[in-house]
């Protein structure tokens, strides 16, 4: 389901929904599936005006007309006249001067109607948004480009033939998914979780991390025995995406050397790639040794286009997670997605 947003103008001193995604989910959600945060606490109103009253007010406010907006609502002009005298009391302020042939607005009539008309059309936008959402069959899944097209969408052809009636729809980033403000429905993300706030999440596998090269690389390289060996070889290094709390979602060579007890090796040289499929591009080329994992290296491990370099593996703290907002769980085409998902991810971790 469509996630719906209310924001109000910056001009009212209040900030932007926060991101909601992996390691950077600080507030509790509300209803409507959403989450507010901002620098205060957010001033929710003990109580609103009459609804009915707010409607005959923008729209007498629009035509400067009673009658044409009684037309609109299709009521009678006094009822407009009440509605909007109503309105006034509540507020304990007159929103139009009462001419002989007509109404104008007074200073606060204009305000409060320059106000409500934005109010009413984010209100329309967001209840087509939804609508239009609601009838698609359509379903959004938003994921790290590595995991995208190294894992996920070689398996996919298993899922549209269970379930031809939804057409699922990929977004590839590495930020952290906004539920509240993205047309995104679900996410598969690296994280620490679980205990994201208004989040569901499921564990789908951990990401243990070892070297891999070509089988070219071993046959012809200096011998590698050991980490320490690797001194010998170009080491091949990603540019890791970091959370909100400045910390990496895998390990980098220093890591993982440091934590195999070959922190002597020189972890600095090396070209730099900035996602995981390119550095293991350039170990299928024989251009060095890389860090994967058997998640994103795994087809060309079985393949034999790429080898494990060495047998020492290091699980790092972030593994991937299946998240979407806890409201959504019950949505059909959502948890169709989620069980077929669970399932490859249990075949996955059993080692195929």
């Amino acid at each position: 389901m469509q996630c719906l947003t209310w924001s109000y103008p910056s001009s009212h001193g209040v900030g932007a929904p926060t991101i909601l995604g992996l390691g950077s989910i600080r507030d509790k959600p509300i209803r409507l599936w959403m989450s507010i945060s901002q620098d205060k606490p957010f001033p929710m109103p003990g109580r609103l005006p009459p609804l009915a009253s707010l409607r005959a007010f923008e729209a007498a406010a629009r035509h400067l007309s009673f009658a044409k907006a009684a037309d609109d609502l299709a009521v009678t002009p006094g009822a407009i006249s009440q509605q909007v005298k109503q309105l006034e009391d509540w507020l304990g302020v007159a929103l139009f001067r009462r001419l002989p042939k007509g109404v104008l607005l007074t200073d606060a009539g204009q305000l409060y109607g320059s106000e409500l008309r934005e109010v009413f059309a984010r209100l329309t936008l967001a209840s087509e948004r939804v609508r239009r959402h609601a009838a698609s069959p359509i379903l959004t899944v938003s994921m790290v480009p590595s995991l995208a097209t190294r894992w996920l969408i070689p398996r996919l052809g298993s899922f549209h033939a269970r379930h031809p009636e939804i057409d699922l729809r990929l977004e590839v980033n590495s930020n952290a998914t906004d539920f509240t403000r993205e047309n995104v429905d679900a996410g598969i993300r690296q994280g620490r979780g679980p205990g994201w706030p208004g989040l569901h999440a499921d564990p789908l596998f951990p990401s243990i991390i070892f070297p891999v090269c070509s089988p070219r690389l071993l046959e012809e390289g200096p011998p590698l025995r050991g980490p320490a060996d690797l001194a010998r070889f170009t080491l091949l290094h990603e540019d890791l995406w970091v959370d909100a709390q400045g910390r990496a979602q895998e390990l980098t060579w220093r890591d993982w050397l440091a934590a195999v007890g070959a922190a002597e090796v020189d972890a600095t040289r090396g070209p730099h790639f900035s996602q995981t499929q390119m550095s293991l591009r350039a170990a299928l080329a024989g251009q060095g040794v890389a860090l994967a994992n058997a998640v994103l290296a795994g087809e060309d491990l079985r393949a034999g286009r790429l080898v494990r370099a060495l047998p020492q593996e290091v699980e790092a703290e972030s593994s991937y997670w299946f998240v979407c907002p806890e409201a959504a769980l019950g949505q059909p085409r959502l948890a169709a997605f989620r069980a077929w998902l669970l399932e490859e991810a249990a075949q996955e971790r059993a080692g195929g």
